[in-house]
C-alpha cells in the first residue's frame, strides 16, 4: 500500500500485509533468512571492532559453528514471517526448561523494515511460547544491536544479569508472559 504525499510521490506505508507461522527451520527459506540474519549481525560486529565488512570464509565459518537445528520440536520452534506472501522475517525460540523459552535469532529483512514485521513478529513470538507452555522469555544480545535492544524493550523485556556466558553475549533480557486467560 502507498500514500500519496504533498509533492505527489508515494512513500511505503505499513500494511497488514504479515502473516507469521511456524516453518520448518531446514527449508530452503528459513535457511535463506537464517543466511542473512547471520551476515547482517557478523557484519556489524566486524564494522564495529574492525573497520571492515565479514570476508566469506569468516561468515561460512560462523555459519558453520551457530547452527539453527534445534529451533525445531521438541527442542524449539522456528517462526517464518512473510510481508505479501514473501519471506522476509525469522525468529527462533529455544526450550530452556518447563516454564522458559529462549529468543535468538530475530530478523526482518532491510528492506521490510518499518513496514509493522518486528512488532507482529513480537506477539507471534508471545503467542509461540505460551502454546510450548512458557511463562517466561529470555535472550542475549549484543549492546551494539541498538535496533534489536529497542525492539525488545518496547515489547515488555527487561534487562536482567547473565544467564549464558556466550561469546558475543553482553546484555540480557527476559520478560514474563501474561497467561492468554488470566
Amino acid at each position: 500500500m502507498t500514500i500519496s504525499t504533498q509533492r505527489g510521490t508515494t512513500e511505503p506505508r505499513p500494511t497488514d500485509s504479515w502473516a507469521i507461522a511456524p516453518a520448518d527451520v531446514g527449508s530452503a527459506e528459513a535457511l535463506a533468512l537464517l543466511r542473512d540474519y547471520y551476515i547482517d549481525v557478523a557484519n556489524s560486529y566486524y564494522r564495529l571492532h574492525l573497520g571492515r565488512e565479514g570476508t566469506a570464509e569468516e561468515i561460512e565459518t560462523g555459519l558453520a559453528g551457530a547452527p539453527s537445528d534445534d529451533l525445531a520440536p521438541p527442542t524449539g520452534l522456528f517462526l517464518l514471517g512473510r510481508y505479501d506472501g514473501e519471506a522476509a522475517a525469522c525468529a527462533g525460540l529455544r526450550v530452556v526448561d518447563a516454564t522458559t523459552v529462549e529468543l535468538t535469532r530475530v530478523y526482518v529483512r532491510p528492506a521490510r523494515r518499518g513496514t509493522g514485521g518486528g512488532k507482529r513478529l513480537m506477539a507471534a513470538i508471545d503467542e509461540a511460547a505460551r502454546a510450548l507452555g512458557a511463562e517466561r522469555i529470555v535472550l542475549d544480545t549484543r549492546l551494539d544491536l541498538v535496533e534489536a535492544r529497542t525492539l525488545y524493550t518496547r515489547h515488555g523485556y527487561r534487562e536482567i544479569p547473565a544467564y549464558s556466558d556466550r561469546r558475543y553475549a553482553e546484555v540480557w533480557y527476559a520478560k514474563d508472559l501474561v497467561r492468554a486467560d488470566g
